[in-house]
C-alpha cells in the first residue's frame, strides 16, 4: 500500500505544489502525494511554468487549505516547506513523521520576468533534488527521468 505524503506550505501556490508533483513523478506507486497551504492561494504561473519544463504539468492542480486534510486523511508523512508553515502548523493528527525542508520562497522574486523565472528554476531543482535524496533515504529508487529543458546546475 502506497504512504501517504503531505507536503505543506505557506500558500500553496508554489513550492508545495511542484513538491507534490516531484514526488508523484518520481515514486510511482510507492507513495501517495498531497499539498495544502495554511493559507492557499492561486497557484502561481511561473510554477506551472518551470514544471513544464521538467516535463511535469501541474496546471490542473489546485490549491488546497490544511483544513481539508485534517481529520480525513492519515499520511506517514507531513514536510513543511517554508518557515512559516513550519512555525505555523498544529499538531497533525495521524502524521507518523514530520520533516522541515527550508525552501526559498520564489513568489517573493522581483525583478524582470526573466530574473524571476530563474529563481523559480532553482527552487524547483532543489526541489527535485532533495525529492530524489528523499526516496533514496527511504530505498526507494525514483522511477523516472525527467527533461531537464530550463534546468539549472544541481546544489
Amino acid at each position: 500500500m502506497a504512504k501517504k505524503v503531505l507536503f505543506l506550505s505557506s500558500a500553496n501556490s508554489a513550492r508545495s505544489q511542484m513538491a507534490e508533483a516531484f514526488l508523484r513523478a518520481l515514486a510511482g506507486d510507492a507513495f501517495e502525494a498531497y499539498s495544502a497551504g495554511s493559507v492557499p492561494r492561486d497557484l502561481h504561473p511561473l510554477a506551472v511554468a518551470v514544471m513544464a519544463e521538467r516535463g511535469i504539468d501541474i496546471g490542473d492542480q489546485r490549491p488546497k487549505g490544511l483544513q481539508e486534510f485534517i481529520g480525513t486523511a492519515q499520511f506517514e508523512y507531513l514536510i513543511t516547506v517554508c518557515d512559516r508553515a513550519e512555525k505555523e502548523c498544529p499538531m497533525f493528527p495521524g502524521v507518523g513523521a514530520r520533516e522541515y525542508w527550508p525552501l526559498e520562497d520564489p513568489v517573493r522574486a522581483e525583478g524582470s520576468y526573466e530574473e524571476r523565472l530563474v529563481e523559480f528554476r532553482e527552487v524547483r531543482d532543489h526541489i527535485e533534488a532533495r525529492a530524489r535524496r528523499w526516496l533514496v533515504e527511504r530505498r526507494y529508487k525514483p522511477v523516472l527521468e525527467l527533461s531537464r529543458k530550463g534546468a539549472t546546475a544541481d546544489r
